[in-house]
């Protein structure tokens, strides 16, 4: 089953689908065609106008609102900010923190969105670290456990990158906002997979560079509304300041909404780009390609498991995601390095991963356009991959 009415139409799209098979979107993702077709047009007006000439100008606040659809927020919360370590960032170092303050964070996370918070020690602030069962398998039970009067703040990934295991966004968010605790979501491995919708979220950063389907550094940054005077931004300029003429003031008065925490020039090469991503999510519907990337799953699940191959992650369920990551014991045949490498000769682009222990896995992480005829041709090339 395909997403696309005919192969001609898929291909169009997606032409890295030609001659190869791109299951890495969890990594850095390949461009749509009008992505890239949106790029090069704003370059090419940029050669003979000043590159914010209007109509690119009007695009970047249509950004905002299509951004802002996408997670169930108001324009005016969005900033059009990348990539995601800037906009955790943004929030870490932008809050009150007093000593003693604690906040909860998960190690084994994705590196981006653990520097941001576990830095905070150096100001006094407890950092409190969840040890789910299995990675990134955080409840509400599991984060209920550590809160405690002196918790400010719960920064969480909405989808482990290694794992795959879905956050229950709301019902934490719930808990979290009936006690006064912040809520901050590192979105990028479900913005564009799976709904994601910040009804109980206070901040989100996630960059366009994976399941959004944009380029790299380009990105939003969400503030709810009721808690921008909260976060003082940290990065100053004549944009987010207050500057009439472009004359700097004697007292700082940020700018209201989302533009309170852009400090200069955009990238609106970029977020043209990304813009261009985000409607192609929009046309083909969220409900539409979380459906499609859990039929691909159980694809590569039915294939792979007589292959001794075992599942790190949930496969299905309320939790499972659009990423399945393997592991096997090497006596069963080629290593996973060594499989890694056959696929990428074969031009199928995987992720090789590791955790903690060093363990190795493969990841695939494929996206809506994607075929199970190609799952099944990536599992056939698996079982053919030679020993040396």
């Amino acid at each position: 089953m395909s997403l696309y009415s005919t192969e001609a139409e898929r291909l169009a799209e997606f032409p890295v689908a030609l001659d190869s098979i791109f299951l890495a979107h969890a990594g850095v993702t390949i461009l749509p065609r009008r992505v890239t077709q949106v790029m090069q047009d704003y370059l090419e007006k940029s050669c003979t106008q000043m590159q914010e000439f209007p109509e690119a100008w009007r695009a970047v606040n249509e950004t905002r609102v299509v951004a802002a659809q996408m997670i169930g927020a108001k324009a005016s919360e969005i900033s059009l900010l990348g990539p995601t370590s800037l906009g955790l960032s943004l929030v870490a170092n932008g809050l009150d923190w007093q000593p003693g303050d604690e906040v909860i964070c998960y190690q084994d996370d994705y590196p981006a969105n653990v520097y941001p918070w576990t830095d905070l020690a150096r100001y006094g602030v407890e950092v409190k670290l969840l040890k789910p069962q299995s990675p990134g398998a955080i409840t509400p039970e599991l984060v209920a456990s550590l809160l405690t009067p002196k918790t400010k703040l719960v920064a969480l990934a909405s989808c482990h990158f290694l794992s795959g295991y879905r956050l229950e966004i709301d019902a934490i968010g719930q808990m979290l906002r009936s006690r006064g605790v912040l809520f901050c979501l590192d979105a990028i491995q479900t913005i564009g997979a799976f709904e994601t919708r910040v009804d109980y979220v206070d901040f989100l950063s996630a960059d366009s560079h994976k399941w959004m389907l944009g380029p790299m550094a380009a990105g939003i940054v969400y503030v709810r509304e009721e808690v921008q005077e909260k976060l003082r931004p940290t990065l100053l300029g004549s944009w987010n300041v207050q500057s009439p003429n472009f004359i700097a003031q004697e007292q700082i008065a940020f700018e209201k909404g989302g533009r309170r925490y852009e400090p200069g020039v955009l990238n609106v090469a970029g977020i043209l780009g990304m813009k261009a991503g985000l409607e192609l999510i929009q046309e083909k519907g969220i409900a539409q390609i979380s459906a499609q990337l859990l039929r691909l799953k159980s694809r590569l699940v039915k294939r792979l498991e007589p292959l001794g191959f075992h599942f790190l992650g949930p496969t299905t369920g309320l939790n499972a995601s659009g990423i399945t990551t393997v592991w096997r014991d090497d006596s069963h045949g080629p290593s996973l390095a060594r499989i890694h490498e056959h696929l990428s000769a074969q031009k199928i682009s995987t992720s090789l991963r590791h955790d903690r222990q060093g363990q190795a896995y493969l990841r695939f992480s494929p996206h809506f356009y994607n075929t199970e005829m190609e799952m099944d041709h990536v599992v056939d090339a698996i079982a053919a991959t030679p020993e040396v």
